[in-house]
């Protein structure tokens, strides 16, 4: 038993560890320790990968890449291999990953667990879409190969199911053609949602990649940053090295508080605006920003943090980012990096994915004494609008909220492996 947090840092209570590294030895693994859920890079933020003083199967030493096709873009490998080691072995080759999230160390597995988007959704659509076949093994044994055209029931509920089918063991990738490493972007300051969704609706046809940085301080006339990319044959003038930058140790308070929050995004507002315009960038600081900062979840403090991420349709939804950006200014709580972006109306391939035609807003919030009340506004806001919060974010979303979010759940439910069980599946599902 050793103690084990997830990216949150909320808490780190023991757990049984069992580590997996033989592709081919992962059902005798599975089988007698049960209930357990698959651990890969620990990047979820809440109790999704956690199952306090239960079994943990961690995925990290399945990492071995197994065949991939220069010609098609075919990539087999296996569940725990990281998406960063795939993008930098593969964009020097002319290939990549079409669709990586905010942060590109967690594994294939949890990609697909959470079916995770990236920047650009409207383009790409999520991981799953990517996803042409998998290999599942279930504690009573058996293994499925699913797919979109193999058994796709399976796949549909393995897609976005949260680790509770089974535990994928590898899967098969298609790649996409690029240029290189190198993205034409651009950094526009806006003032107002009405010029974020101009922004917005101009960008989708010609921009891969959108995204925007908000001051979650500056309430309902919110400023912001909107930021676009796109690939590009041109190089910047200088290279590029990964950063080295890391957080050495856990401050004894949240350095983000209600001293700090204001002045802290006055200042990123301030330092980036300066930068507005068009120029070359790599694209790791481009689509990973944080990935340059090492441990940065420290700056929290030793209370942790949470991640509210929620996406609302597009009819009621402006008015309910208003709303949510009003409360939050008003709680004066909130984060340095609240983006804000639209999803594209591409169908989500899993039952229970959480991507949906809408807008998506997420922030972090310091674990302080008042913020679950401000969570319970937001969830009014969100549910009012017809929307729902993202599980791989989530720590402490109600139950009735998550069925009401989630309307596919009766028909994921009979795909459930009854050996597999997290924290998160104990407080939304009962088991």
């Amino acid at each position: 038993m050793r103690p084990v947090s997830s990216w949150g840092r909320l808490s780190a209570a023991p757990h049984d560890v069992v580590e997996l590294a033989d592709r081919d030895g992962v059902a005798h693994a599975l089988a007698g320790r049960a209930p357990g859920i698959a651990y890969g890079a620990g990047r979820s933020y809440g109790d999704e990968c956690l199952n306090p003083d239960g079994t943990l199967w961690s995925t990290r030493g399945l990492d071995r890449l197994i065949a991939f096709d220069d010609t098609t873009g075919r990539l087999v490998c296996e569940a725990g291999v990281v998406l960063r080691d795939i993008q930098r072995l593969m964009i020097p080759r002319g290939w990549s990953l079409p669709v990586v999230p905010g942060t590109q160390i967690a594994t294939v597995g949890g990609a697909i667990a959470n079916d995770v988007h990236g920047k650009n959704h409207h383009a790409a659509g999520t991981f799953g879409d990517h996803v042409t076949s998998l290999r599942l093994v279930r504690t009573t044994g058996e293994t499925i190969a699913c797919g979109p055209e193999l058994r796709p029931d399976w796949f549909a509920a393995t897609v976005g199911g949260m680790g509770l089918t089974g535990l994928v063991v590898e899967a098969e990738l298609q790649l996409e053609r690029t240029p290189g490493p190198w993205l034409e972007a651009e950094t526009l300051p806006f003032a107002g949602l009405d010029a974020f969704f101009r922004l917005s609706e101009d960008s989708v046809a010609d921009w891969e990649h959108t995204v925007s940085w908000i001051d979650c301080t500056s309430g309902i006339d919110v400023r912001g940053l909107f930021l676009r990319a796109r690939p590009t044959t041109h190089e910047a003038g200088r290279p590029w090295r990964p950063g080295r930058r890391t957080v050495p140790f856990t401050p004894p308070v949240s350095l983000v508080n209600r001293l700090t929050l204001r002045s802290l995004n006055t200042a990123y507002y301030a330092l980036n605006r300066r930068r507005a315009g068009p120029r070359i960038v790599h694209y790791e600081p481009f689509l990973y920003p944080l990935d340059g900062i090492g441990a940065w979840n420290r700056l929290y403090g030793p209370r942790g943090f949470y991640q509210y991420q929620c996406v609302v349709p597009p009819g009621p939804g402006p008015q309910a980012v208003r709303d949510m950006l009003d409360a939050i200014a008003q709680a004066r709580e909130g984060s340095i990096l609240a983006v804000l972006k639209t999803f594209g109306d591409r169908p989500a391939p899993g039952l229970l994915s959480f991507v949906q035609p809408g807008i998506t807003l997420a922030l972090d919030f310091r674990n302080s004494p008042g913020v679950l009340g401000l969570f319970e506004r937001l969830d009014a806001i969100v549910r009012a609008a017809g929307g729902r919060l993202y599980p791989a974010k989530d720590a402490r979303m109600p139950r009735e909220m998550f069925e009401t979010g989630y309307p596919r759940l009766p028909e994921f439910l009979p795909y459930r492996d009854p050996g597999m069980s997290s924290a998160m599946s104990r407080r939304l599902m009962g088991s």
